[in-house]
């Protein structure tokens, strides 16, 4: 049996890397007590594996870490004794029981949802704002996107799913995050910028959802 645990990491730690976040999930399960497996061999150590590691400096709501357990808990008990080996700014909302065969939350992982909140004192933002709708109703959004190998020209139109206001300098987009293609939302607010003819402004990220596909249609990861 294996545990999803859909994880929030607050913005008081946004700076925290994610070796490091990786690390403080371990010393915590290790102090909870829990029934967790580990690997074989000379070194054994704990087999966490999160659907998709967080920019430097971005918060994230839910989170999604997969950790093999070896014996019987019920989900809502390994909530508790995680929560209570947890520090304040790092909370387990919600735990799932799978079988071993379920497909890992990495290899599900199709797309991310972000709460993009724009600098108000940065001229640039209102003109950003104002130039979204007319960036969604282009088919080619010809941008230059990093990669290990370097630099690479794409079109990443496709990558946005859905892109909408929430207020005068607050957007939410579902952006691609897969091994065939991701969006980055810095990158997203460098063509949107690039379109409105300003400066990217400053801006506040939050990824709010971690999304899988399903019969065609995007579903919650930890839902999948």
């Amino acid at each position: 049996m294996k545990m999803w645990l859909i994880m929030e990491k607050g913005a008081r730690i946004r700076f925290i890397g994610h070796l490091d976040l990786m690390r403080t999930m371990q010393r915590a399960l290790r102090r909870s007590g829990l029934p967790v497996r580990y690997s074989n061999g000379f070194n054994p150590h704990m087999l966490l594996n999160a659907a998709a590691p967080l920019s430097l400096g971005m918060p994230g709501l839910r989170e999604v870490i997969e950790v093999p357990v070896g014996g019987d808990i019920a989900p809502e008990a390994f909530q508790e004794r995680l929560n209570e080996a947890l520090p304040p700014d790092l909370r387990c909302r919600a735990v799932r029981a799978l079988p071993d065969e379920h497909p890992a939350p990495m290899a599900m992982l199709r797309a991310a949802q972000y709460l993009i909140e724009l600098d108000g004192d940065d001229p640039g933002a209102a003109v950003c704002m104002s130039a979204l709708p007319g960036m969604l109703a282009v088919d080619v959004l010809p941008a230059v996107r990093k990669t290990k190998t370097g630099e690479k020209p794409c079109d990443v139109r496709p990558m946005i799913y859905s892109a909408e206001i929430l207020g005068p300098r607050t957007i939410c987009a579902t952006l691609a995050l897969c091994e065939a293609g991701t969006l980055k939302p810095d990158l997203f607010l460098t063509v949107l910028a690039r379109r409105a003819g300003v400066e990217k402004p400053g801006a506040f990220i939050t990824r709010m959802q971690l999304y899988a596909m399903q019969d065609g249609a995007l579903t919650r990861l930890e839902e999948a």
